[in-house]
Order: C-alpha cells, then sequence, then structure tokens
C-alpha cells in the first residue's frame, strides 16, 4: 500500500498535530507501508488530506491539487481528510463552510472528537462516511515510568504546555490563576508554564520554560504532580493527553473536546471556583492517579485504526468510488489554477512582510 500524507514532518517542537503525523509516518513505514507526502506518483492507494486552507505552514497539498489527481492522474485512490479545526476554534466565521466546500470530491471523514464532529452537524460534508479517531501521544515518550506520585504533603506543582500562544490555549485562565497565586495560593502550589506565551501577558509569578519536546517534555511532565488545560474549544489536542500518560491527573475547563478526553481522569474547573476544584483534585488524587494507568487515548490505539481504515477503505474501493462526486474536468483544472495563483499571492505577500519586518530591525538597530 502507498499512502501519501498531505504535510511536512517539522522536526522538535511544532503543536501536536504535526507530532502525531510524524509518528503516524513512522508507524506506517514500519508496517512497510510506503509512506510519502506529495502527488507525483501515479499509483498512491490512500490519500490522507490535513489541511486544506491556503495559509497553512505545513500542507504539502489541497483539495484542488487531489481533485486534479483522481480527475487527472489515479481516479483509483482513496481520498481521506482529517478534519481537526473550527470556526470556534479559531475565532473566525468562514473556516467550516471553507472546509466543508473544499470537502466535495474527499470519500471519508476522520475527525479527531466526537465534539468537533458535532460541531458540522449542519453541513454536507457531516453527510458523508466519517470516522472519530482520538488520541494520541506515544507511549515510548510520554509514559509513568520513573513518575513518583505526588506524597499528599508536598507543595503542589501544576503545569500546562502549549507550542502555540493563541489566547484560545487558555492563557486568560493561566494569568487569572498566576494572580491567585499573588494574593497566596503560591503558599499551597506552584504554576508551570511549557512552551510559548503571548506577548501582551506577563506571568510573573509563574515559572516560564521554553517549548519543548520528546523525551526532555515528558521528563519535565513528570516533575509535576497536576496538568491544568484551560484550552477553548479545543478540537482534540495532544497536550493534556501528554500530560495524562505521563501519570498527571488533569484539571480542565468545559469546554470543546477537553471533558471527552478528560473525564475519570481528572476534574473540572473555572478560575471562580479554582481552590474547590484544587481540594476536589487532592482528595481524589490516588484514584486519578491509579486510573491513568489505563489512560486510553494513546498513538498506538488511534495508529491502529488509521491502519484498519485504510485496509478496508482499499477493499471496499469500488462501493466508496459509486458515491464519489462528479466535477468537471474543465471546473478541476479552472479551480487549480485559480487555486496555484492565490497560492503564489499569498507566498509573496508573506515573503513581503518578511522582508517589511527585516527591514524595520535593521533600521531600528541602525538608530
Amino acid at each position: 500500500m502507498k499512502i501519501s500524507i498531505g504535510s511536512k514532518i517539522i522536526q522538535g517542537p511544532f503543536g501536536g498535530g504535526n507530532e502525531f503525523l510524524k509518528n503516524l509516518k513512522n508507524y506506517l513505514e514500519e508496517k512497510n507501508y510506503k509512506v510519502i507526502n506529495n502527488l507525483d506518483d501515479d499509483d498512491i492507494d490512500i490519500i490522507l488530506l490535513t489541511n486544506s486552507l491556503i495559509d497553512s505552514e505545513t500542507s504539502t497539498f489541497n483539495n484542488y491539487d487531489v481533485d486534479y489527481y483522481i480527475n487527472f492522474i489515479n481516479p483509483s485512490a482513496i481520498v481521506i481528510q482529517r478534519i481537526n479545526e473550527c470556526d470556534e476554534r479559531k475565532g473566525t466565521k468562514k473556516l467550516n463552510s471553507t472546509i466543508s466546500k473544499l470537502n466535495k470530491n474527499v470519500d471519508l471523514n476522520i475527525f479527531v472528537s466526537e465534539w468537533l464532529k458535532s460541531v458540522y452537524r449542519n453541513f454536507d460534508l457531516y453527510s458523508k462516511p466519517s470516522y472519530v479517531i482520538k488520541g494520541g501521544p506515544s507511549e515510548i515518550i510520554f509514559n509513568t515510568n520513573n513518575k513518583l506520585k505526588w506524597n499528599g504533603v508536598e507543595k503542589i506543582k501544576i503545569v500546562t504546555h502549549h507550542w502555540s500562544n493563541n489566547i484560545m490555549k487558555g492563557f486568560n485562565e493561566y494569568k487569572k490563576l498566576d494572580t491567585l497565586l499573588e494574593k497566596g495560593l503560591n503558599e499551597y502550589l506552584d504554576f508551570t508554564i511549557i512552551g510559548n506565551v503571548p506577548k501582551n501577558l506577563s506571568f510573573p509569578n509563574s515559572k516560564i520554560i521554553n517549548a519543548l519536546s520528546g523525551s526532555d517534555l515528558a521528563n519535565e511532565l513528570k516533575k509535576h504532580h497536576i496538568y491544568m488545560t484551560a484550552s477553548i474549544n479545543e478540537p482534540s489536542g495532544n497536550h493534556h493527553m501528554e500530560g495524562a500518560m505521563c501519570g498527571l491527573p488533569i484539571l480542565y475547563i468545559d469546554s470543546g473536546a477537553l471533558p471527552e478526553y478528560c473525564k475519570d481522569y481528572g476534574v473540572m474547573f473555572n478560575i471562580e471556583n479554582f481552590v474547590y476544584s484544587l481540594e476536589k483534585i487532592k482528595k481524589k488524587y490516588d484514584l486519578l492517579f491509579k486510573n491513568l494507568d489505563s489512560y486510553p487515548y494513546t498513538f498506538i490505539k488511534a495508529a491502529e485504526m488509521y491502519e484498519k481504515i485504510f485496509i478496508e477503505a482499499i477493499q471496499n474501493k469500488k462501493n466508496i468510488h459509486k458515491n464519489r462526486n462528479k466535477t468537471s474536468k474543465i471546473v478541476v483544472i479552472i479551480n487549480l489554477v485559480i487555486n496555484k495563483l492565490k497560492l503564489f499571492l499569498h507566498s509573496q505577500f508573506i515573503k513581503g512582510k518578511k522582508f517589511l519586518g527585516y527591514s524595520k530591525k535593521i533600521l531600528k538597530n541602525v538608530n
């Protein structure tokens, strides 16, 4: 089987989506599947589209490229889209409708949570055959090896981590916690943020550690007792799963897919009742710590589900292709040309912004 995953793989810390796709590529290659990240070959069996948006930093192809491929190169390929974004998460208005519109010639969809699937209930793509695959981080890296339990006496250590510094990652709540620490809560706990923070927010009472990945991140997480996430409208998120798999019970807000991933492994909170929630998770700590030994959202389970879906899709190829939308080849070519033009203009715009930024820095240094 030849599988094309439409994403660059970035080494080092670059967010949960990149980490998952990197692990998936390695898993499939270990199973002796051929994995590429382009549409250059004419014998691709599975096309996994990971991001259809023009401003994606990591995508190697989008829906227009896929449409051209299945219309002119290899109509036998199965097209699967992994959907992990939405307007609710981005604070935008047209992302959901754009993803649904571009999804026209996709055969199967994979959502990263039941919550995210429900977000698309009123869109066309919802009617297509779909799956929900949750999780997850690599157990080889994120595990409870050498993780010591909180002894119930020492100052409790809470941690969160995010690659992105987007305010939606929960930074307003983390700022509120930082303020509570200043008002005396620091006698009972320490709070650590690993990763990038918004430039307009300061956390004088919290510890900030530069972004980490892999075993460096896991080892740092294990130095703490409780994981905290206030990420808003999170479609899935690797961060809290990584914390859970390192043996940290989770303080989480009631937003997005967080309850799906964190229920039975932590305590829901909001800042207004934070002290109450903290006391609750401390009382339940031993039980939650034990529950985390069987935390279900792991990478290997997710990878096995992807592999199973790929195999079953190829076996059921004829029936899947019967339901594929037909698009005029002229329309496919026109759409592709327009898209390539947009991509070119977008790239020039980005280059222009970078040049302007460099110029400002140089002039500032000169002055």
